[in-house]
């Protein structure tokens, strides 16, 4: 067993008086078998008012309005949670039931290609690699195997707004980047697959008591007749190391923070992560 706490900041700057913000936070941790989020909380200065509620993900949204003018915006989100081991999922399906019509319109919406999932030049050689392997299980932890062995981690290469057949040109990007090829990937061979962020643990042997700095991360999980995660990025079990917050079929339905704002002043965003670990 594992418990963290994680202290999630977000800031935004304006160089000039701003109203009417209106903003989406999804920072509260999943309650699930693996994980318990033991507490939340999310303190925002100015803020007016606040709904609290689970998107068609699943995911908890706290929806918040800064109505007085302002000119800046403090997000600060608090979360104790336990990670324990869950039982390894063991292959199931072949290629004939995951392509089975009833398993496909059940999972259209893991299966419909988005514009940061779509594969494009390269990706569908890149599923094709992996089609001929006996089950979709087999394909699919050697996809993210073939991704991170071709593409190289390295920020600034891509954005918030890239595509995943923008990353895999460059062979480069983001934790995002890797898993929006994967899953266009996954899906390109009939596989359901989606989007998950939270975070994960910075450091492996962390002690307790000790805190190290953090960020967001993004992974992938296919359909086996059971949810199966795998992480692209680094190659990892994703175990007690990886803290669920959101799914969704692709960086549009999970950002941490997003909205807008009545103004003409330009914002500056500063984003930070801690996390320490209770035992």
């Amino acid at each position: 067993m594992r418990r963290y706490r994680i202290v999630h900041t977000t800031s935004l700057s304006y160089d000039g008086g701003v109203r009417a913000a209106h903003n989406e936070l999804r920072m509260t941790p999943l309650n699930e078998p693996g994980q318990t989020t033991l507490e939340n909380r999310i303190r925002i200065r100015p803020m007016t008012w606040s709904h609290v509620y689970r998107d068609h993900w699943g995911t908890h949204v706290m929806a918040m309005e800064s109505l007085a003018e302002h000119g800046r915006l403090d997000i600060e989100a608090i979360s104790t949670v336990e990670r324990t081991p869950t039982e390894p999922h063991e292959p199931v399906l072949g290629w004939d039931a995951v392509h089975d019509d009833a398993v496909q319109d059940r999972s259209y919406e893991w299966l419909m290609m988005s514009a940061r999932t779509r594969p494009g030049a390269g990706i569908g050689d890149l599923a094709d690699a992996v089609r001929g392997l006996d089950t979709p299980h087999a394909a699919a932890t050697e996809l993210s195997r073939l991704v991170r062995e071709q593409m190289r981690y390295q920020r600034g290469v891509t954005g918030v707004h890239s595509r995943g057949e923008d990353a895999w040109i460059e062979r480069a990007g983001v934790c995002q980047d890797f898993a929006h090829v994967t899953i266009g990937a996954l899906r390109s061979l009939g596989v359901p697959a989606r989007y998950v962020s939270g975070y994960l643990v910075p450091k492996r042997d962390m002690a307790v008591g000790e805190t190290s700095t953090g960020e967001s991360h993004a992974w992938v999980e296919f359909w086996d007749d059971g949810w199966v995660p795998v992480d692209p990025t680094n190659g990892t079990e994703v175990s007690t190391d990886h803290v669920v917050v959101a799914r969704g079929r692709d960086y549009e339905d999970v950002p941490p923070f997003k909205g807008i704002y009545s103004g003409r002043a330009a914002a500056t965003l500063e984003v930070g992560v801690a996390i320490t670990r209770l035992a």
